[in-house]
């Protein structure tokens, strides 16, 4: 390994051990800015952290994003450098997003022959989907414009170092919802008397499964999911009330808005037809990662360059990202980067024995590197 590549893997190692929530990313923000101003950075914090850095006297930018939060997971390794945090993990692989762009930075600011302005945008809480946001509502965009924007996920189970995007949409939204159900609740021996909530909320989970097998086209990709079901029922009693949670994932705006509307048809159908109240919350969290044709074929372009795979028209994803807010404001490109097809490093995301894997953020820091180059090209005088 080169010194380079060893820096960056003491980095992700210190990264992993010391993780923090969303919101909560206080030292490895701290760490972050310190080492974009070694570097001589013009550093920012706010929500996040922005670098920025210019070169030449070329007036467009392009924005690079990397998450820093993880996961309310009790890591399961056995690695050297597993978490010091009891219940909180990188089981997404942020650590090394963040050391990758931070690699980048390193090279950029050593071999700044480019011609333009790179602002590189550290964010806070991925997962709850509020941290792009938080920057934008900041005025990160306003403060530090860009022409255009990338972001980079690792994908476990791909060769190492493959690059996969696609133009148009390539990740889902994630919408939550939440049914409330207020019966009447009743001894167990005499259903006949309430009201049962539960039987009410039993029907509810069948019958929305159909508006994915039955409302929507079979390409579309859709998911309706219920992942809780509470009452307040005992042993002998039969519950009054009941509340469904779930998850719905679109790929595209109309759909996740007929996925809606289809929720509700048949939510208010039942409520009807047994003589309950119901109240429903759909609230969508992640909207779809849309990207832009001329961002995703400079991708393509530079990882070609590189050497390394390429698929460059790879199916949608059926996660969500919030980079969706960024590339809902300025044209950009969501990527993934393999992480290797063995080992922790091809568990799956969130599992509680995942790891980042350390031989891919170079790989990483110098396709960041090569990207700005092609985007922000030197002019020939």
């Amino acid at each position: 390994m080169t010194d380079f590549g060893s820096r960056l893997t003491a980095l992700r190692h210190d990264f992993h051990r010391h993780p923090e929530l969303g919101f909560q990313e206080d030292r490895t923000k701290a760490k972050v800015a310190a080492r974009l101003r070694e570097l001589g950075l013009e550093v920012h914090e706010g929500a996040g952290v922005v670098g920025v850095l210019r070169a030449g006297h070329g007036n467009r930018a392009i924005g690079l994003r990397a998450d820093m939060d993880a996961l309310p997971i009790q890591e399961t390794s056995t690695h050297e450098y597993v978490s010091e945090t009891p219940g909180v993990m990188h089981a997404c692989g942020h650590d090394g997003h963040t050391t990758m762009l931070l690699g980048a930075a390193e090279l950029l600011s050593q071999s700044p022959d480019f011609d333009g302005t790179v602002v590189f945008l550290f964010q806070p809480n991925e997962e709850h989907g509020l941290g792009a946001r938080a920057m934008i509502d900041e005025g990160v965009l306003e403060q530090f414009p860009i022409d255009e924007v990338y972001g980079i996920h690792n994908l476990p189970g791909a060769p190492l170092g493959q690059v996969s995007t696609r133009p148009g949409q390539i990740c889902a939204s994630e919408s939550l919802f939440e049914i409330e159900i207020t019966g009447r609740g009743g001894h167990a021996s005499m259903p006949q008397v309430g009201v049962d909530a539960i039987t009410v909320g039993a029907e509810m989970v069948t019958a929305l499964q159909t508006v994915i097998s039955r409302k929507m086209a079979p390409s579309s990709g859709a998911v309706v999911s219920v992942t809780e079901f509470l009452t307040d029922g005992q042993r002998n009693v039969l519950p009054g009330h009941a509340t469904l949670k779930g998850d719905a994932r679109a790929r595209l705006p109309e759909d996740r808005a007929a996925i809606e509307t289809f929720m509700r048809q048949i939510v208010s159908g039942i409520a009807a037809a047994h003589g309950v109240e119901v109240r429903m919350s759909f609230n969508t969290e992640f909207i779809e990662v849309i990207n832009a044709d001329a961002p995703v074929d400079a991708v393509a372009r530079v990882g070609a360059a590189q050497g390394l795979e390429m698929l460059p028209n790879r199916p949608p994803m059926s996660f969500s990202e919030d980079f969706a807010h960024f590339c809902a404001a300025v044209p950009g490109c969501f990527l993934l980067l393999g992480n290797g097809e063995t080992g922790p490093h091809a568990k799956p995301l969130h599992a509680s024995d995942y790891d980042f894997n350390d031989a891919l953020l170079p790989i990483g820091a110098n396709f960041w590197t090569r990207l700005v180059k092609d985007r922000l090209p030197l002019r020939k005088d």
